[in-house]
């Protein structure tokens, strides 16, 4: 009878063990599948989708006469997918948040040295976060009429925009930066004149904002305000005896 009941008993622990390991993995793929933009599986939606109406580029602090490498990054991938027909339309983000010139405009500049018809990029200065980049442009878009609307960026900044498309109610896509793809593209960044985005008088964020205050701006708690004003002013809009 012993051995019986040692049997079962080691049947139903291997039996636990099993679906504690199962569990385990469909945790981690719900983490994967809700935190993590996969470059490749993002790419292919976007093929099936494309052309966006547009999508937004978030900014990068810029050195005076020095093109880094991520700001360089950016605007190729930005390049690439307007001159490859994945989005029509391009909106740079970002004002001067680390450094006194304004990011956006930045980009601008050097996109239109990629061959970016001007009259295709669109500015949004406002943002100091990455959440602010991606609200605040998605708001820009739509008040300009654009529909189908995509955040491009490198995949650890979109995996980490992911929760905040959910939490601001948006509804666009992601298309992280494929390396491979842009490379070898044969773009060499001239000097910009970096007078014309340069911010006189300008404080860093650093020193306009405490740690915790900057966390959470992150973690966008600007943007909530926002969201919760104009929610008040739909409402308010609305109201019966507002005319009166």
């Amino acid at each position: 009878m012993k051995p019986f009941i040692h049997n079962v008993i080691a049947h139903i622990l291997k039996i636990v063990f099993l679906a504690f390991i199962t569990a385990s993995f469909s945790n981690c793929n719900a983490y994967y599948n809700a935190f993590y933009t996969d470059p490749v599986k993002c790419f292919e939606i976007a093929y099936q989708k494309k052309p966006y109406d547009v999508i937004i580029v978030p900014g990068f602090p810029y050195d005076s006469g020095r093109v880094n490498m991520v700001l360089s990054e950016r605007v190729k991938w930005a390049h690439y997918l307007y001159k490859k027909g994945y989005a029509k339309n391009i909106i740079f983000s970002g004002g001067a948040v680390h450094s006194p010139y304004i990011e956006a405009n930045v980009m601008k500049l050097l996109a239109i040295q990629t061959g970016i018809e001007a009259d295709h990029i669109f500015i949004e200065t406002k943002a100091e976060h990455t959440t602010e980049n991606l609200y605040y442009s998605t708001m820009m878009a739509k008040e300009l009429g654009f529909k189908s609307i995509a955040f491009a960026s490198e995949a650890a900044q979109c995996s980490f925009m992911k929760p905040f498309k959910r939490k601001f109610k948006l509804t666009v896509d992601f298309i992280p930066v494929i390396v491979d793809s842009i490379i070898h593209l044969p773009i060499r960044f001239k000097p910009i004149d970096d007078s014309l985005v340069f911010v006189k008088g300008f404080v860093s964020l650093e020193k306009r904002e405490s740690k915790l205050k900057s966390l959470r701006g992150t973690r966008g708690h600007k943007v909530k305000v926002e969201m919760r004003r104009a929610k008040k002013l739909r409402l308010k809009s609305t109201h019966p005896y507002d005319n009166k």
